[in-house]
C-alpha cells in the first residue's frame, strides 16, 4: 500500500515506540487507516532498551539478595554468583514474548507497519527509504537516545550509556555512574545486587532530585545502609581513561576511580536531520513544541512521547499517542495532567509518587496553606513480613484535597495506582480514611496513612 501513491492513509506515524504504537492500536480500533513507520523494533526504547529489560536486571537482582539473605526468614539457601548470560536470556526471553504479542496486536489492528527509515518531507507525508507515504495527519514519535556531556564521549568500552549497560557481557567489579536521576540508581541498585562496587556523581544535592526531598533523603539513607556509595552537590569535569579503568574528576578536584563509568544524565529527543526543521516545526533544543493537545504549530502534524517536553515515561507516551488518535477519529479529548501522572524508580526501595511535592505545594498554596504527614512502613504488617523500611508521605492543602502522595519502600509501585485516584479524584483524607483496605497488606499503608491525616490514626501514633 505504501508504494501505491493514491493511497492516503487518515495517519502516518513516524516511530514505533509507547507514543507511536499507541496511537496506531488506538486509532485503527477507532476506524482511522493508519500507516506505523518504524526503523528499528516495534515498541521502541521502553520494550527494548528500557523499561522492561532494566526492571528484568532489577529483578534478578531481588533474587539475588534474596538468596544471600534467606537465613533471616528461617531459610538455608546459598548464594553462588551471577551468571550473566542466563540473566541476559532471562531478559530476553521476556523481551522477545512482549514484542511478539505486540507484533501481533499491530497486524490484528489491520495497522499498515512499515520497516525503514522516516524523513518528514512535507506537512502530510514521509519519505521511507525512497518510499512516499501520504497521509492526512502525521504524528512523529522518534523517541529520544541517551545524553552525554561535551568532552565526554560514550565509546562503549569503558564509558558506556544505558543501551551499552543492557547487554554488558560481564558484572563489572566497580562502577562509578553519572547522574542519580531514575536510570542512574535503578542501574546503581542492580549492579549493588550483582556484586559490583558503585560510586554515582549527581551534581544536584540529592538523588532523585524531582522527587520530594523527604523521599530523596530515605533513598540516601537505604543506599547507605546497601553500601552504594555517592557524591552529591559536585559537577562532574572530566573523564579519562586508566591502566585498567576510568578515572572521573568533578569540578571541585576530587576523583573517583573504577572499571568502567555509566553516563545516565538523562536522554534527549531524537530529531536531528529528520525534515523537522525544514517544515517549519516550532522546536527547542531538539525538541518539539506541542499544545495541551499534542498539536504543533503545523496543523496537519502532531508529536508525542519523548520527541516532546514532557515527562518522559513510557505510560505518558501511550496516553499521549491516544489522546493524538481519538483527537482525530472526532473524540472529545481531554489534556493531561502531568502531575497526576503516576512516577516509580524501580530500585530497591522503590520511589513512587504522584501528585505534587510538598515544597511545589508551598510555592502554589502558601506555607500555611500546606499540610503534611508521614506514616512510617514499620507500622504496617506486611512491610514488617517483607523486612522492607520507607514512609508513604502525604501533601495535603488545608481542609482540602491531598495534591501529592510520596512513598518510598519496597514494592510501592504497586501501590501508586490507588494514590493515583486519590490525587486524580481530589479526594479529601476522610474520604480516603472510610475504604476498608485488606489486612496485612502493603496497600493498607496507604488507607492508614489517610486515617492519620484525617483525625483518626489506628496503627500510628497522634
Amino acid at each position: 500500500m505504501a508504494n501505491d501513491a493514491s493511497t492516503v492513509f487518515d495517519l502516518v506515524i513516524l516511530g514505533g515506540g509507547s507514543g507511536g504504537y499507541a496511537a496506531a492500536l488506538r486509532g485503527a480500533q477507532l476506524g482511522l487507516d493508519v500507516a506505523l513507520i518504524e526503523k528499528n523494533k516495534l515498541g521502541g526504547t521502553c520494550l527494548h532498551n528500557g523499561c522492561i529489560p532494566t526492571k528484568a536486571l532489577l529483578h534478578a537482582g531481588e533474587v539475588a539478595d534474596q538468596a544471600r539473605e534467606a537465613e533471616q526468614f528461617g531459610v538455608k539457601a546459598s548464594f553462588e554468583g551471577i551468571d550473566i548470560k542466563a540473566v541476559h536470556k532471562y531478559k530476553d526471553d521476556v523481551i522477545s514474548g512482549l514484542y511478539k504479542g505486540l507484533q501481533g496486536l499491530v497486524a490484528s489492528r489491520k495497522v499498515t507497519y512499515i520497516e525503514g527509515t522516516g524523513h518528514l518531507s512535507s506537512p502530510t507525508s514521509v519519505d521511507v527509504d525512497g518510499r512516499r507515504v501520504e497521509g492526512r495527519h502525521v504524528l512523529l514519535a522518534t523517541g529520544s537516545v541517551p545524553k552525554s556531556l561535551p568532552g565526554l564521549e560514550i565509546d562503549g568500552n569503558r564509558i558506556i550509556s544505558s543501551d551499552h549497560a543492557l547487554t554488558l557481557d560481564r558484572v563489572p567489579e566497580s562502577a562509578i555512574i553519572l547522574g542519580g536521576g531514575v536510570i542512574g540508581v535503578e542501574f546503581a541498585s542492580a549492579w549493588k545486587s550483582f556484586g559490583t562496587d558503585v560510586t554515582v556523581i549527581e551534581g544536584l544535592k540529592h538523588l532523585v532530585p524531582v522527587e520530594d526531598e523527604n523521599s530523596s533523603k530515605l533513598l540516601e539513607r537505604a543506599f547507605r545502609k546497601r553500601g552504594i556509595k555517592f557524591n552529591l552537590g559536585t559537577f562532574f569535569q572530566s573523564a579519562e581513561y586508566t591502566e585498567t579503568g576510568v578515572k572521573v574528576t568533578l569540578a571541585d578536584g576530587k576523583t573517583f576511580e573504577a572499571e568502567v563509568l555509566l553516563v545516565a544524565i538523562g536522554r534527549g529527543p531524537v530529531s536531528a536531520g529528520l525534515g523537522y526543521e525544514e517544515q517549519g516545526i516550532a522546536m527547542d533544543r531538539g525538541y518539539v513544541l506541542v499544545d495541551e493537545y499534542m498539536r504543533t504549530n503545523v496543523p496537519t502534524i502532531s508529536a508525542v512521547g519523548d520527541l516532546v517536553p514532557t515527562l518522559q515515561l513510557a505510560h505518558v507516551g501511550f496516553a499521549e499517542g491516544i489522546l493524538v488518535a481519538e483527537r482525530l477519529a472526532g473524540l472529545k479529548t481531554v489534556p493531561i495532567d502531568y502531575d497526576g501522572v503516576p512516577r516509580v524508580t524501580y530500585c530497591h526501595p522503590e520511589v513512587a509518587s504522584v501528585g505534587i511535592t510538598e515544597a511545589k505545594a508551598k510555592e502554589i498554596y502558601g506555607a500555611d496553606k500546606v499540610v503534611a504527614l508521614k506514616y512510617n512502613l514499620a507500622g504496617n504488617g506486611k512491610s514488617k513480613i517483607l523486612k522492607t523500611a520507607g514512609e508513604i508521605k502525604l501533601v495535603q492543602v488545608k481542609d482540602g484535597a491531598v495534591v501529592g502522595v510520596h512513598m518510598v519502600g519496597d514494592r510501592m509501585g504497586e501501590q501508586v495506582g490507588e494514590a493515583q485516584l486519590i490525587y486524580n479524584w481530589e479526594a479529601l483524607p476522610a474520604e480516603v480514611a472510610q475504604l476498608i483496605h485488606a489486612h496485612p497488606t502493603q496497600n493498607e499503608a496507604l488507607g492508614e496513612a489517610h486515617l492519620a491525616l484525617a483525625g483518626k490514626p489506628l496503627h500510628s501514633h497522634d
